[in-house]
C-alpha cells in the first residue's frame, strides 16, 4: 500500500486499535512516535516494526491523565523537525457500572484522558498543521457517543465531546488543506474490556478485529471523512438511534447497558 504520511504519532499504541494503526502505517512506510504509558510494550513494539519494514519508531512513555507528561507530548506534536503530519488520538478507557458507584479519582482520569488529553494534542497539532495547509487527525471515539449510556455513563459521554468535537474541527479546517475524521467502533477485540470492567455476552459476529477497524480509520481520514462507523450493523445502529425519541434511546440503552455490564 502506497503511504500516505510522513510520520505519525499513535497515542495508546502499545495494544489494542492503537496498535493496529501503528502496525498499518509501519506497513506503508510511514515514521512512528508511539505514545503509552507501557515503555516496555512500546520499546518491543517499537523494534519490531522498525526492522519490519525499514520505519523510524519513536517511544514517549507517558501517562497522558499527568499534565506534566501530557505536555511533553503536545510538544512533541507541535515541532516543526521530523513534523508529525497524522495525529492519531488513540489512548483512552471506559469503567463499566454505575457513575455513583466509582471512584471519583477514576471519573476524573476518564476525563483527563478520553476528553482533556485529546483536546490538547488537537490544539497542538492544528496550529501548525493549519499553518503548514497540511496534515490529517484521527480521533478514536466509540458507537456508544451517539447516545447516553447508563451503565458506562462516563465513558460515553466522554466519547460524545470525542465525536462532537471532531465534527467541529473537520468543518473549521476544511479546506485549509488538514483534515479531522472521529472513528467509531462498536464492539472490538481488545484488552479494552478486561481492563473496563465489561462483561459483553453478544454474539460472536457482532466483535470487529481491531485490524480492520484500523483499516476503516486510516482510510477515512485519508479521505477525508467527518465520522468512520466501521461495520454495516455499527453504522446501521448509530443510525436508527438518531431516528429514535430520545426518552426511548435512552430506555434501549439502558436495557443493553445491563447486558455489557
Amino acid at each position: 500500500m502506497a503511504k500516505r504520511w510522513d510520520r505519525a504519532l499513535v497515542t495508546g499504541a502499545s495494544s489494542g486499535i492503537g496498535e493496529a494503526i501503528a502496525r498499518r502505517l509501519a506497513g506503508e512506510g510511514t515514521d512512528l512516535v508511539l505514545v503509552a504509558r507501557s515503555e516496555d510494550r512500546l520499546v518491543a513494539l517499537a523494534g519490531e516494526l522498525s526492522t519490519a519494514h525499514g520505519v523510524s519508531v519513536e517511544v514517549l512513555a507517558a501517562d497522558l491523565a499527568d499534565m506534566g507528561q501530557l505536555a511533553e507530548i503536545e510538544q512533541r506534536v507541535a515541532e516543526r523537525e521530523a513534523a508529525v503530519d497524522l495525529l492519531v488520538n488513540n489512548a483512552g478507557f471506559g469503567i463499566s457500572g454505575d457513575f455513583a458507584g466509582h471512584l471519583v479519582e477514576d471519573v476524573e482520569g476518564e476525563i483527563l484522558v478520553n476528553v482533556l488529553a485529546l483536546a490538547r494534542l488537537c490544539h497542538a497539532a492544528l496550529g501548525r498543521m493549519v499553518d503548514e495547509g497540511r496534515g490529517a487527525i484521527l480521533n478514536v471515539s466509540s458507537t456508544a457517543s451517539f447516545q447516553p449510556m447508563p451503565g458506562s455513563a462516563g465513558y460515553a459521554s466522554t466519547k460524545a465531546y470525542v465525536t462532537s468535537l471532531s465534527q467541529a474541527l473537520h468543518e473549521e479546517v476544511l479546506g485549509a488543506g488538514v483534515a479531522v475524521t472521529a472513528l467509531c467502533p462498536g464492539l472490538t477485540r481488545t484488552e479494552f474490556q478486561q481492563r473496563g470492567g465489561f462483561v459483553i455476552e453478544v454474539p460472536g459476529l457482532l466483535w470487529q478485529r481491531a485490524d480492520d477497524v484500523a483499516r476503516a480509520g486510516l482510510d477515512g481520514v485519508a479521505a477525508n471523512h467527518a465520522v468512520v462507523i466501521p461495520g454495516v450493523h455499527n453504522a446501521a445502529t448509530a443510525h436508527v438511534v438518531r431516528l429514535l425519541p430520545l426518552g426511548v434511546a435512552r430506555r434501549v440503552a439502558a436495557v443493553v447497558g445491563r447486558r455489557l455490564g
